[in-house]
Protein backbone atom coordinates (compact mmCIF):
# COMPACT_ATOMS: atom_id res chain seq x y z
CA UNK A 1 0.00 0.00 0.00
CA UNK A 2 2.03 3.37 -1.20
CA UNK A 3 1.60 6.38 1.30
CA UNK A 4 -0.56 10.08 0.87
CA UNK A 5 1.69 11.51 2.62
CA UNK A 6 3.08 14.74 0.88
CA UNK A 7 7.31 14.97 2.27
CA UNK A 8 6.93 18.77 0.49
CA UNK A 9 8.93 19.71 -2.05
CA UNK A 10 7.66 17.12 -4.45
CA UNK A 11 6.80 19.56 -7.12
CA UNK A 12 10.49 20.20 -7.39
CA UNK A 13 10.78 16.63 -8.88
CA UNK A 14 10.00 16.80 -13.08
CA UNK A 15 7.95 14.62 -14.77
CA UNK A 16 10.03 15.48 -18.41
CA UNK A 17 12.49 17.63 -19.46
CA UNK A 18 12.64 18.58 -23.47
CA UNK A 19 15.50 20.83 -25.03
CA UNK A 20 14.18 21.96 -28.28
CA UNK A 21 17.79 22.85 -29.72
CA UNK A 22 16.02 23.99 -32.76
CA UNK A 23 13.54 26.22 -30.93
CA UNK A 24 16.30 27.55 -28.64
CA UNK A 25 14.36 26.35 -25.45
CA UNK A 26 13.61 24.11 -22.45
CA UNK A 27 10.44 22.78 -21.27
CA UNK A 28 10.43 21.39 -18.13
CA UNK A 29 6.92 19.32 -16.93
CA UNK A 30 6.63 19.48 -13.15
CA UNK A 31 5.12 16.52 -10.64
CA UNK A 32 2.36 18.83 -10.27
CA UNK A 33 1.41 19.55 -13.50
CA UNK A 34 2.86 22.61 -14.23
CA UNK A 35 4.44 23.15 -17.25
CA UNK A 36 7.56 25.49 -17.80
CA UNK A 37 9.38 27.19 -20.95
CA UNK A 38 12.88 28.88 -20.77
CA UNK A 39 14.27 30.28 -23.67
CA UNK A 40 18.16 29.67 -24.24
CA UNK A 41 18.87 33.23 -23.42
CA UNK A 42 16.97 33.51 -20.28
CA UNK A 43 18.46 30.31 -19.24
CA UNK A 44 21.63 31.59 -19.53
CA UNK A 45 20.95 34.53 -17.47
CA UNK A 46 19.97 32.56 -15.01
CA UNK A 47 23.24 30.42 -14.78
CA UNK A 48 24.41 30.02 -11.16
CA UNK A 49 27.91 29.29 -11.64
CA UNK A 50 31.14 30.90 -9.94
CA UNK A 51 31.96 32.23 -13.34
CA UNK A 52 28.86 34.08 -14.11
CA UNK A 53 27.56 34.56 -10.59
CA UNK A 54 31.00 35.28 -8.50
CA UNK A 55 32.45 34.44 -5.53
CA UNK A 56 34.49 35.33 -2.74
CA UNK A 57 33.03 38.72 -3.15
CA UNK A 58 33.69 39.22 -6.20
CA UNK A 59 31.42 39.98 -8.69
CA UNK A 60 30.20 37.79 -11.95
CA UNK A 61 30.94 38.23 -15.22
CA UNK A 62 27.01 38.64 -15.84
CA UNK A 63 26.55 41.37 -13.39
CA UNK A 64 29.00 43.07 -16.15
CA UNK A 65 25.54 42.90 -17.97
CA UNK A 66 27.55 41.90 -21.37
CA UNK A 67 25.74 41.64 -24.24
CA UNK A 68 25.77 37.42 -25.21
CA UNK A 69 26.56 36.20 -28.84
CA UNK A 70 24.67 33.47 -30.29
CA UNK A 71 26.93 30.77 -29.00
CA UNK A 72 26.74 31.91 -25.48
CA UNK A 73 22.99 31.44 -26.09
CA UNK A 74 22.58 28.34 -28.02
CA UNK A 75 21.41 25.40 -26.02
CA UNK A 76 23.62 22.22 -27.38
CA UNK A 77 22.85 19.42 -24.72
CA UNK A 78 21.29 19.46 -21.20
CA UNK A 79 22.46 17.19 -18.65
CA UNK A 80 20.65 15.92 -15.69
CA UNK A 81 22.84 16.19 -12.60
CA UNK A 82 21.65 13.52 -9.66
CA UNK A 83 18.51 13.77 -9.11
CA UNK A 84 18.38 17.68 -8.25
CA UNK A 85 19.85 19.33 -10.96
CA UNK A 86 20.45 19.91 -14.66
CA UNK A 87 23.63 21.23 -16.53
CA UNK A 88 23.11 23.27 -19.89
CA UNK A 89 25.95 22.58 -21.93
CA UNK A 90 26.65 26.09 -24.51
CA UNK A 91 27.90 26.40 -28.10
CA UNK A 92 30.77 28.63 -26.82
CA UNK A 93 31.29 25.40 -24.11
CA UNK A 94 30.51 26.88 -20.95
CA UNK A 95 29.13 24.14 -19.04
CA UNK A 96 29.94 24.61 -15.29
CA UNK A 97 26.55 25.64 -14.48
CA UNK A 98 23.83 23.70 -12.16
CA UNK A 99 20.64 24.52 -12.26
CA UNK A 100 18.94 22.76 -9.28
CA UNK A 101 15.33 22.32 -9.73
CA UNK A 102 14.69 24.74 -7.46
CA UNK A 103 16.37 27.37 -8.73
CA UNK A 104 14.34 26.58 -12.25
CA UNK A 105 11.02 26.04 -10.50
CA UNK A 106 11.44 29.65 -7.95
CA UNK A 107 12.34 31.97 -11.50
CA UNK A 108 9.92 29.94 -13.82
CA UNK A 109 8.96 33.06 -16.31
CA UNK A 110 5.42 31.90 -16.18
CA UNK A 111 2.74 34.99 -15.81
CA UNK A 112 1.48 33.59 -12.53
CA UNK A 113 5.08 32.97 -11.15
CA UNK A 114 6.40 36.22 -12.26
CA UNK A 115 3.33 38.09 -10.43
CA UNK A 116 4.23 36.01 -7.36
CA UNK A 117 7.82 37.18 -6.98
CA UNK A 118 6.93 40.47 -7.65
CA UNK A 119 4.27 41.00 -4.91
CA UNK A 120 6.00 39.01 -2.40
CA UNK A 121 8.66 41.44 -2.73
CA UNK A 122 12.70 42.46 -4.08
CA UNK A 123 14.14 39.68 -1.53
CA UNK A 124 12.20 36.82 -3.73
CA UNK A 125 12.86 37.92 -7.22
CA UNK A 126 17.11 36.70 -7.02
CA UNK A 127 17.96 36.13 -9.90
CA UNK A 128 15.17 37.59 -11.90
CA UNK A 129 15.34 36.70 -15.73
CA UNK A 130 16.92 39.48 -17.64
CA UNK A 131 15.61 41.16 -20.69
Amino acid sequence: MGSSYVTGGEYLAPRAIHADRAAGSLEIEWSDGHSTVYDAIALRWLCPCAYCRGEAGQAGWLDGVPTLTADQTTLTDVQLIGSYAIAPVWADGHRTGYYTFGQLRANCPCPDHRAGREAAGPAHAEQEVRP
